[in-house]
């Protein structure tokens, strides 16, 4: 009986410590951490569930939709910890796929025109879709336009434009949020009556709307989403999604401006108000893509 007791406190005891190895999460070369073994595994997939819709009456015109992505890699955490993030592949490139099989032509813009960062961990090597449409956005994502220019020089003058997509990943709370130009262009397009789409944490990036702090005329106000939700980002460190707590609740920031988020898991949650299309998370992406895409061929044959 003794040997039976000290074997499974055995077989416990290294569960245990191969537990608290594989959770933590792994230092890369500039000293900032990606996601643990155990996250990765959870978290992320080699495939995604892209379902490569036809759509039959295709747009032929030559408006186009302007991402606006990342440039920044390292989000500091509330330890002072560097999460290693920027934009997730899944949540740009789904999206893509649907919206390029529907037509769209995507422009690619960061803040100041630096490469796209995008989260190589959890790109899903074993998807031939995802490695095919990455490739040919390969130079877009490395010579985006830049904002900031666009803002200046075109934004006023352009009617090229029928919606602005945010992807996620944790890195659109970095820069977009309390940026000026951002500010500017979403009031602008909101004006124009143009869809905006965002995916994930990329409704973090709707803040930048609100940089004069009136939150009766920040313009998302009543407005119904789907997003990463708080609650789930604050178990990122127990299973070393993350290397820390995070630096700030944009969920709740979006809360205080009368922004509803619908769901509670980082589910495949999507959802339509007005016009503006969001999804919860990576899982949403398929489904998201496809509702922007119907959404905007709506709106383009009317």
């Amino acid at each position: 009986m003794k040997k039976k007791i000290t074997y499974i406190i055995s077989i416990l005891l290294l569960a245990c410590i191969v537990l608290y190895f594989t959770s933590r999460p792994t230092e890369v070369e500039d000293g900032s951490y990606i996601p643990s073994p155990l996250a990765l595994k959870l978290a992320t997939s080699p495939t995604t569930d892209f379902d490569n819709t036809i759509y039959e009456n295709k747009y032929t015109g030559n408006k186009k939709v302007l991402m606006i992505c990342t440039e920044q890699k390292n989000m500091t955490m509330a330890n002072g910890k560097k999460f290693s993030t920027g934009n997730h592949p899944v949540e740009i490139l789904l999206p893509v796929l649907h919206l390029r099989n529907a037509g769209f032509e995507i422009d690619v813009v960061t803040p100041t025109g630096k490469p796209v960062v995008i989260e190589q961990w959890a790109m899903p090597e074993k998807d031939e879709h995802i490695k095919k449409i990455y490739s040919e956005f390969k130079n877009k994502f490395e010579n985006p336009g830049s904002l900031s220019s666009f803002v200046t020089n075109t934004m006023n003058e352009s009617s090229d434009y029928v919606a602005i997509f945010i992807p996620g990943g944790h890195g659109a709370m970095l820069g977009l949020p309390e940026n000026k130009d951002l500010n500017k262009l979403i009031n602008w397009s909101h004006n124009k009556g143009m869809f905006t789409l965002a995916i994930c944490h990329g409704p973090s990036a709707l803040l930048a709307a609100n940089l004069d702090n009136d939150k009766d005329a920040f313009v998302y106000k009543g407005y119904k989403i789907a997003s990463f939700p708080d609650a789930v980002d604050e178990q990122g460190p127990m299973i070393g999604y993350t290397p820390g707590d995070m630096p700030y609740k944009y969920g709740e920031r979006l809360n205080n401006l009368g922004v509803t988020i619908i769901n509670e898991k980082a589910d495949n949650t999507t959802h339509v108000d007005r016009k503006l299309i969001t999804g919860a998370s990576p899982l949403a992406a398929n489904n998201f893509g496809k509702l922007a895409a119907t959404e905007l061929l709506k709106e383009m044959s009317k």
